[in-house]
């Protein structure tokens, strides 16, 4: 990996810390983002000149400090006191703590509507921009920019506390916003939403670090559990997703033994232990769809029917059109692809789907399949104009081509 991916996902990976940090010392959370924010970009001008500093954590916090002095230095002596002591502090005498789950807390707190909560935690603890945010949620872009807007603006005037909530009802639903939220974080991660690469290894490890540490937090929570192994035994295929060259390669066409087998038998162990021992979850009926993939030697012995009967079940709990549109993928390998056009027809009307590429996409390999050559070359280049993923677009083009 070259050194300026190294650095970006240094980065990444620090930010929503440093906010964190901040936040939970001084209290103003749009003012500490961006000091982050311009801590951050210091850091990546002088970082590849001067070389990264020892404790890399402390510099953000400290560059991010001294932006927070200036910009309250006008304020009261008390308040200049307080931020004083949060610079000593930010030299290297604070506790080596990663406050990043503390920060996913707090962005979910229940003065947010629950889709303002999503947006500011992606994009505060995230690092989502607010285009792949859109994305994840099947907006517009300047709505979400107009709604994580006003997530910061009630986040300031809730006067929310840092400190996560006591067990209790209020966590119990905090705690389902924070799972959605690593949950979006890890499949932007899988397959971004634009860009010339198809992953995002630093967005998908860090996801995967998070969960770990949630499920440290709620060790009896099963749906957290349910997500680290959804997320390991999805990322175990990580190295066959692509060929050297960086083309994406479809789920049936990789080289299972490049799957990684300890994500797999941990993401295995975790179901196993977890499905069928609690309420269950959307989060541990995919982990279960998951290992079904994994566990197969060959996409030919694959249980479809099993998982057309998980995916029956997750749409009944958890219903959407993405999840009807992954259930299509499984009727029609269990009843044929005229099957899954029939359902993928349902999904026409829905706003949601409008604009979103995979629609377009599972239509053209069903109708490929089924020998609408035309219609299917027309549906694949639909696909391909609608997707920024370069190695999405070029996938769907070369398939378009073939139609011919």
């Amino acid at each position: 990996m070259s050194e300026p991916r190294v650095l970006d996902g240094v980065l990444r990976e620090l930010a929503p810390q440093v906010l964190g940090a901040l936040v939970r010392r001084y209290g103003q959370f749009d003012a500490a983002e961006d000091a982050v924010q311009e801590a951050l970009l210091a850091a990546a001008v002088q970082w590849p000149r001067e070389g990264v500093p020892a404790n890399p954590r402390s510099w953000l916090i400290s560059v991010a400090t001294r932006r927070l002095v200036d910009e309250f230095r006008s304020d009261s002596a008390r308040r200049r006191r307080e931020t004083a002591d949060v610079l000593a502090d930010a030299g290297g005498d604070a506790p080596d703590r990663d406050d990043t789950l503390a920060l996913l807390f707090l962005c979910a707190h229940p003065s947010l509507s629950p889709p303002s909560q999503l947006a500011l935690t992606l994009r505060a603890a995230g690092g989502l921009t607010t285009g792949e945010i859109a994305a994840a949620f099947l907006v517009p872009e300047p709505t979400m920019a107009q709604r994580i807007s006003r997530a910061k603006q009630a986040i300031r005037k809730s006067g929310a506390d840092f400190p996560a909530p006591a067990p209790g009802a209020e966590r119990v639903e905090r705690l389902k916003v924070v799972r959605q939220v690593l949950y979006l974080i890890f499949n932007e991660g899988y397959t971004a939403s634009g860009g010339p690469e198809l992953q995002r290894a630093e967005l998908t490890g860090e996801a995967i670090r998070l969960t770990r540490l949630l499920r440290d937090l709620v060790p009896g929570d099963h749906e957290t559990a349910g997500l680290l192994a959804l997320m390991l035994l999805t990322d175990a295929r990580r190295a066959a997703r692509t060929t050297p060259g960086g083309e994406l390669v479809p789920l049936d066409r990789q080289d299972r033994s490049l799957w990684s087998k300890d994500r797999i038998t941990e993401g295995v162990a975790l179901v196993s232990a977890t499905l069928g021992r609690g309420p269950i979850g959307p989060y541990q009926v995919q982990a279960a769809i998951a290992a079904l993939h994994d566990e197969a030697e060959s996409d030919a012995r694959t249980d479809w029917a099993q998982i057309l009967a998980l995916y029956e079940v997750l749409e009944t709990i958890s219903p959407g059109p993405v999840v009807t549109l992954n259930r299509a993928v499984a009727v029609a390998r269990t009843r044929g692809p005229l099957a899954g056009l029939a359902l993928i027809g349902e999904l026409a009307g829905d706003e949601r789907m409008a604009g979103n590429h995979r629609l377009a996409a599972v239509r053209a390999h069903l109708l490929e399949q089924a020998g609408f050559a035309e219609q299917a070359r027309e549906a694949y280049l639909a696909a391909a104009k609608l997707t920024t993923s370069g190695p999405e677009q070029r996938y769907l083009t070369a398939r378009a081509s073939l139609q011919e």
